[in-house]
């Protein structure tokens, strides 16, 4: 058996803080210094932490290696599992055309362009941000904007600066299910901390949004059907992510917002011609005025419906049961650690979710939207193969910054972090957002800057009395705002429309809104450490 130790470095807590640190270091200087790429900074961080965890911290390398071979296969299981399920059926519906069906259906729901971006960037982009993640709802949001008309830069900034509050639920529930995971919390705690943060964002965004577009006028003239919009999404993102499920929060949240946007007068007041010149200084694509059949339309919006009919049906109590019941626990080979207290750590043994996990209800949902959509059963194996392709780098990126988190986590080196830390005593609750900010704003992604602080975050709430589901949920609620500011992004955002190589201009654009969102979060997680907003938490 090992045992984890949180000193081995010559006795003293901080020394061995700085050597603990060290791949989570290597990992940040590679991508924020030397631009590397993500899946390459992930594997030399990962090999760091092996050579730390074994030479200073004397953990048997057969035991780092199984560390590092189980975080790499629950980012292959359940976590790209769900991302590769999902982005399927988006695909699907693009080769199908029913994707740009849709598109023409948001575009008509309003002439005005400040009511389009809060359809496309805020409502729609959610819905993406909830089936695909990973940079997708940026770039197809941004090409959708500038079809509209708008201008590229502002469509990419409008794009970006949405971006947001779905986040720590995108890809279903994919970062607060990594982020579950990797701190030992129970998934429906942490989402429910997160889901009575992140809905507070939601209230705000629509407002800035409409000031992107139009300034103090689009404040003046929509600020109704912007707050409609973002408390419908906030109520909604409430509500699934404590009493439904993690994974339905934000297609639920998506929805509401939208309908309740189409639903208010306000929004369907045609915008005046000088509105629209002054907005609108790009050139409009003349594909949204094809007229669709009802029964296409409805047949666009169908794999998000199956969805949620799928997911919904899984919470029945007799088939959560029997779903749960396909789960599968065994011990890991070669893995017997003990925490310093030395009681055995929750990972020696692994649990396979097989069936009830969200990739394969989202695969579930497929399948049937293959049939619906008409895609033959071949042609939709290929895209699920090409799906499979066109993410193999996320892929890596995934499994090696998880494997780096398991042998972090395993080894002792994010407890040494975490007791280090806590020195920071009634601060370290104004600091958790910025942690997680700082860890997308280099990453580019709530899944990795969970796997890489979320076991940090716990241990030092636990030492210093904090809330361990507080610190875990402030690490992605704060995360979710370093995304519009991460190079990830704004290369995805300038390459979909034509800005290559002004992603110094989009940055300086969207940084201060970064910021000032970022200050209001650890505003409310210092609040929610207290008796002032303490009564938030469940």
């Amino acid at each position: 058996m090992y045992v984890q130790e949180l000193e081995p470095v010559a006795g003293s807590l901080g020394l061995s803080a700085l050597v603990a640190a060290l791949p989570l270091v290597i990992v940040l200087v590679l991508l924020g210094g030397f631009r590397m790429k993500a899946h390459l900074a992930g594997l030399i961080g990962l090999l760091g932490a092996v050579l730390v965890a074994c030479l200073a911290y004397g953990m048997p390398w057969g035991q780092a290696a199984s560390s590092a071979v189980q975080g790499a296969v629950f980012g292959l299981f359940p976590i790209m599992w769900i991302v590769v399920n999902a982005l399927w059926v988006y695909r699907m519906t693009v080769r199908t055309r029913h994707f740009d069906i849709l598109r023409r259906s948001f575009g008509r729901l309003s002439d005005d362009p400040r009511i389009q971006a809060l359809v496309v960037a805020f409502c729609f982009g959610a819905l993406l941000e909830a089936l695909a993640g990973f940079g997708a709802p940026v770039a197809i949001s941004a090409v959708m904007l500038v079809a509209l008309g708008f201008d590229p830069v502002r469509a990419a900034i409008v794009a970006l600066v949405a971006n947001t509050a779905p986040v720590a639920f995108g890809a279903m529930g994919t970062p607060v299910v990594t982020l579950a995971q990797v701190t030992g919390l129970p998934l429906d705690s942490v989402a429910s901390v997160v889901g009575r943060q992140t809905p507070l964002l939601a209230l705000v965004v629509p407002l800035v949004l409409v000031w992107l577009v139009d300034g103090r006028r689009g404040l003046r003239d929509t600020w109704v059907p912007a707050v409609v919009c973002g408390v419908a999404f906030a109520i909604a993102q409430f509500v699934a992510s404590n009493y439904v499920s993690a994974q339905l929060a934000d297609i639920a949240a998506a929805m509401a917002g939208a309908g309740a946007l189409v639903a208010v007068p306000h929004s369907r007041v045609p915008a005046s011609e000088a509105v629209r010149t002054s907005v609108l200084t790009g050139v409009r694509s003349e594909e949204l005025d094809e007229e669709d059949p009802r029964g296409e339309v409805l047949r666009a919006y169908a794999p998000y419906a199956l969805i949620v009919v799928v997911f919904s049906v899984a919470q029945i109590p007799v088939i959560k049961d029997w779903l749960a019941g396909a789960t599968r626990k065994t011990d890991w080979p070669f893995l017997d650690v003990a925490a310093p207290n030395g009681e055995p750590v929750g990972a020696n043994v692994f649990t396979w979710p097989i069936v009830s996990t969200g990739g394969t209800l989202v695969l579930f949902a497929g399948v049937a939207t293959a049939v619906v959509l008409g895609v033959h059963a071949r042609v939709a194996v290929r895209e699920w193969a090409a799906t499979v392709y066109e993410l193999r780098f996320a892929i890596l990126t995934v499994t090696s910054v998880l494997a780096l988190a398991y042998v972090m986590n395993l080894s002792g080196q994010a407890a040494t972090i975490g007791y280090f830390v806590a020195a920071a005593g009634a601060g370290l609750a104004f600091l958790s957002p910025v942690l997680g900010w700082f860890g997308v704003a280099v990453t580019g992604s709530d899944t990795s800057a969970n796997a890489l602080f979320g076991a940090l975050q716990v241990t030092a709430a636990q030492e210093s009395g904090l809330s361990p589901d507080l610190l875990a949920a402030a690490n992605s609620s704060g995360g979710v705002l370093g995304k519009m500011i991460s190079p990830q992004n704004l290369t995805i955002a300038c390459a979909a429309v034509g800005l290559a190589g002004r992603e110094g201009d989009l940055l300086r654009k969207v940084l201060p809104w970064s910021l000032g969102l970022l200050l209001v979060m650890c505003l409310v997680v210092v609040g929610q450490s207290t008796a002032v907003l303490g009564w938030m938490l469940p």
